[in-house]
C-alpha cells in the first residue's frame, strides 16, 4: 500500500510538472503578445494573399488550416523570417508531403503575398507487410532464433489522403504468426470550420500460438499446430474535436471481444476473470493531446502533452477497470549549437489492481519500456518511466531531384546520442517476476537516423541496472 501511495505521488508530481510546463508555454505566448504590442511603431506589412502550388490532390483549405496567419493579416518585418519557418513546419507536420517551401513576394506599397510550394507524397500505398510479432527485433534475434515463422506477411491497402481530405482509408489482409484482417477509415475534418471528425475501424485475428502468462519477466508461449488458440474482434468509432493548432480531443467507443482455448485456463486460471474462455467488454476512452513541438514525428523542440483515460466494463470473463494515463515531453535546443536534450515522461494508474491477464501489462510492449530491459516483460497495474536524451546533429541533408515522382526528395537526419532511463513497475501480485516493484535505471550511447515517410531507426547500446549490456535496434518506434 506504501509503494502504491508513493506511485501514486510521483505520477501526481509528474502530472503538475507538466501541468507547469503548459503555463510556462502560455506564460511565453503572452510574452510574445506584449512584444507585438510593442511593435506599435515598428515597419509591417499586409499579407495580402496566400497561394498555394504543387498540391494536385490536398485541397487548400487542409494545408491554410494549419498556417498561423491567413491572408488580410499584418506581419512584422523583423518576425517574418521566423514565420515562414514556423509556417512551414506546420504544414511538413500533416506528413503528407516530401517537401515545403514558402516564399515571399512584394505586390505593393507595404503589401506582401506568400507562395506555398508543397510536393506531395504517394498517398496510395500497397505496403507489402513483413513484420515481426515479438516485441522488439532483440527479442526475435536472441530469444526466437530468428524463427521465420513468427513473422507477419501481409498486404495494406492505404489512402493517406482519400478525395484530398486528409482522409485515411485502409484495407489489412495478413498471414503468417497473426491471421488478421481489418478495415479503417478516419475524416479529420466534417464541418466548414475544420476542427469536428469521426472514425472507424474493425479488425479480427487468430492465432496458432500467443503467450499466456508471464514467468521471471518472461512471456510463456502455447502452441497448437493446425489450431487457433486465441482468436480477437475489436470495433470502434471515434469522435475527434481540434479547437486550434496544437490541441486535439478524442472520444472513442470501443467493443472486445477475445476467446481462447481451454489449455489457457488451466495454464493460467487468472487469464480472464471467471475462469472461462471467453472475455467481452466496452471501453469508453477519452484523449487530450497538446502538441506544441516543432516536427511532431520526430520532435526537438518544444512541449507535448498526451492525458488519456480509458473505462472498461465488462459482462464476460471482466469486471470494471478504470485506467488513468500520461506522456509529457520537454525538448530543447541548447542555444545555437547542434545539441538538443529531451526529457519524456509516461505513467499509468489503474483501478482496482486485481485484474485479469489480458489487462496487468505495463512495460516491455510497444514503446513502454526502460531502454536495456528490452528482453523482459514487467506487469503491473501502475507504472512510470522517465527518459533524459542529449542529443547532437551530426547530419541533415536532402537527396534531391531523384528520377522518383513520389521520392524526388529523400531528408536524411543522423542524431548521436547519450541517455538514461528510470522506470518503475507496481504489482501486487507478482508471482515470481522479480523485476515488479523495484526501481529499474539504465544508460547508454547511439544514433537515431530520420528520414521519408515517418521513418526512424534507433541502434543503442545500454547498460541495465543488473549489469546486463547489449545493442539494441527499433525501427520506428516512438522515443
Amino acid at each position: 500500500m506504501r509503494k502504491q501511495f508513493l506511485l501514486y505521488i510521483v505520477f501526481v508530481l509528474c502530472s503538475l510538472s507538466s501541468i507547469a510546463q503548459v503555463k510556462k508555454q502560455r506564460a511565453k505566448e503572452e510574452d510574445q503578445l506584449q512584444k507585438e504590442l510593442q511593435h506599435v511603431h515598428a515597419e509591417r506589412f499586409l499579407l495580402k494573399e496566400i497561394h498555394v502550388k504543387g498540391n494536385k490532390k490536398t485541397r487548400e483549405s487542409i494545408i491554410l488550416r494549419e498556417m498561423s496567419v491567413q491572408a488580410g493579416d499584418s506581419v512584422y518585418r523583423d518576425e517574418l523570417e521566423d514565420l515562414l519557418d514556423l509556417n512551414r513546419k506546420r504544414i511538413f507536420n500533416l506528413s503528407i508531403f516530401i517537401e515545403v517551401q514558402i516564399f515571399t513576394d512584394s505586390v505593393g506599397p507595404k503589401q506582401i503575398s506568400w507562395t506555398v510550394q508543397v510536393k506531395e507524397q504517394w498517398y496510395i500505398i500497397p505496403e507489402i507487410l513483413f513484420k515481426l510479432a515479438d516485441r522488439n527485433f532483440n527479442v526475435w534475434w536472441v530469444e526466437q532464433n530468428r524463427d521465420i515463422r513468427r513473422a507477419n506477411i501481409g498486404l495494406t491497402l492505404k489512402n493517406r489522403n482519400f478525395r484530398g481530405n486528409l482522409e485515411h482509408a485502409s484495407v489489412t489482409a495478413q498471414v503468417g504468426y497473426t491471421q488478421k484482417f481489418g478495415l479503417e477509415y478516419a475524416r479529420p475534418y466534417v464541418d466548414k470550420n475544420q476542427k469536428h471528425g469521426f472514425g472507424v475501424q474493425m479488425f479480427y485475428s487468430q492465432n496458432e500460438e500467443w503467450y499466456y502468462k508471464t514467468d521471471s519477466n518472461k512471456w510463456q508461449f502455447y502452441r497448437k499446430p493446425g489450431y487457433y488458440v486465441t482468436n480477437s474482434f475489436q470495433a470502434a468509432v471515434n469522435y475527434t474535436f481540434r479547437p486550434a493548432y496544437a490541441s486535439r480531443h478524442l472520444l472513442e467507443l470501443r467493443f472486445r471481444n477475445q476467446a481462447v482455448i481451454d489449455t489457457f485456463i488451466l495454464l493460467n486460471p487468472n487469464y480472464f476473470n471467471d475462469g472461462g474462455t471467453h472475455q467481452q467488454l466496452v471501453e469508453f476512452l477519452y484523449r487530450y493531446d497538446l502538441n506544441m513541438v516543432d516536427n511532431w514525428n520526430y520532435p526537438m523542440t518544444g512541449l507535448k502533452a498526451v492525458v488519456h483515460s480509458i473505462l472498461r466494463v465488462g459482462w464476460k470473463g471482466f469486471d470494471v477497470q478504470n485506467q488513468y494515463q500520461l506522456e509529457t515531453g520537454y525538448f530543447k535546443k541548447w542555444g545555437a549549437s547542434k545539441l538538443y536534450s529531451s526529457h519524456i515522461f509516461r505513467g499509468r494508474l489503474s483501478f482496482p489492481e486485481r485484474q485479469p491477464y489480458t489487462f496487468v501489462y505495463a512495460m516491455g510492449t510497444g514503446s513502454e519500456y526502460v531502454r536495456g530491459y528490452e528482453y523482459y516483460v514487467i506487469d503491473g497495474s501502475h507504472y512510470g518511466i522517465l527518459r533524459n536524451n542529449l542529443k547532437f546533429e551530426l547530419f541533415n541533408k536532402s537527396l534531391k531531384n531523384l528520377p522518383i515522382k513520389y521520392i524526388a526528395t529523400i531528408p536524411i537526419r543522423i542524431y548521436p546520442k547519450v541517455f538514461t532511463d528510470v522506470g518503475y513497475a507496481h504489482n501486487k501480485f507478482p508471482g515470481n517476476s522479480y523485476l515488479n516493484n523495484r526501481p529499474l535505471y539504465s544508460g547508454g550511447v547511439g544514433f537515431d537516423i530520420v528520414s521519408i515517410y515517418d521513418f526512424k531507426f534507433r541502434c543503442e547500446y545500454t547498460w541495465n541496472h543488473l549489469g546486463e549490456k547489449g545493442l539494441f535496434l527499433h525501427f520506428s518506434n516512438s522515443e
